[in-house]
Protein backbone atom coordinates (compact mmCIF):
# COMPACT_ATOMS: atom_id res chain seq x y z
CA UNK A 1 0.00 0.00 0.00
CA UNK A 2 1.12 3.33 -0.62
CA UNK A 3 2.46 6.21 1.71
CA UNK A 4 0.10 8.78 0.15
CA UNK A 5 -3.53 9.03 -1.58
CA UNK A 6 -5.38 11.53 -3.07
CA UNK A 7 -9.15 11.96 -0.78
CA UNK A 8 -11.19 14.94 0.04
CA UNK A 9 -11.07 16.75 2.72
CA UNK A 10 -14.23 18.01 4.73
CA UNK A 11 -12.48 20.41 6.27
CA UNK A 12 -10.33 21.75 3.33
CA UNK A 13 -13.65 20.97 1.25
CA UNK A 14 -11.21 20.09 -1.92
CA UNK A 15 -9.65 16.82 -3.06
CA UNK A 16 -6.19 17.16 -1.23
CA UNK A 17 -3.30 14.61 -0.43
CA UNK A 18 -3.30 12.39 2.71
CA UNK A 19 -0.16 10.72 4.27
CA UNK A 20 -0.33 7.18 5.69
CA UNK A 21 0.56 8.10 9.31
CA UNK A 22 0.04 4.43 11.02
CA UNK A 23 -0.67 0.61 10.04
CA UNK A 24 -1.39 -2.51 11.79
CA UNK A 25 -3.06 -5.96 10.97
CA UNK A 26 -6.39 -6.68 12.80
CA UNK A 27 -8.64 -9.82 12.60
CA UNK A 28 -11.06 -7.38 9.72
CA UNK A 29 -8.55 -6.32 7.17
CA UNK A 30 -5.27 -3.79 7.59
CA UNK A 31 -6.07 -0.63 9.91
CA UNK A 32 -4.46 2.51 8.52
CA UNK A 33 -4.59 6.18 9.88
CA UNK A 34 -4.25 8.86 7.04
CA UNK A 35 -3.63 12.59 8.47
CA UNK A 36 -4.12 15.63 5.90
CA UNK A 37 -1.48 17.54 4.69
CA UNK A 38 -3.34 20.92 4.46
CA UNK A 39 -4.98 20.79 8.00
CA UNK A 40 -5.27 18.68 11.41
CA UNK A 41 -8.16 16.53 9.67
CA UNK A 42 -7.65 12.35 9.63
CA UNK A 43 -9.23 9.23 9.41
CA UNK A 44 -9.36 4.98 9.68
CA UNK A 45 -9.84 3.04 7.21
CA UNK A 46 -9.99 -1.29 7.72
CA UNK A 47 -9.76 -2.81 4.50
CA UNK A 48 -12.04 -0.82 2.58
CA UNK A 49 -14.69 0.87 5.03
CA UNK A 50 -13.40 3.90 6.63
CA UNK A 51 -14.42 6.29 9.63
CA UNK A 52 -16.79 9.18 8.45
CA UNK A 53 -15.68 11.27 11.60
CA UNK A 54 -12.73 12.93 11.59
CA UNK A 55 -9.99 11.90 14.12
CA UNK A 56 -7.19 14.31 15.32
CA UNK A 57 -3.82 13.28 13.77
Amino acid sequence: MSLEIEHTCPECASVTTFYRTASTLVQLGEKTKWSCTDCDYGFVKIGEIESDAGISA
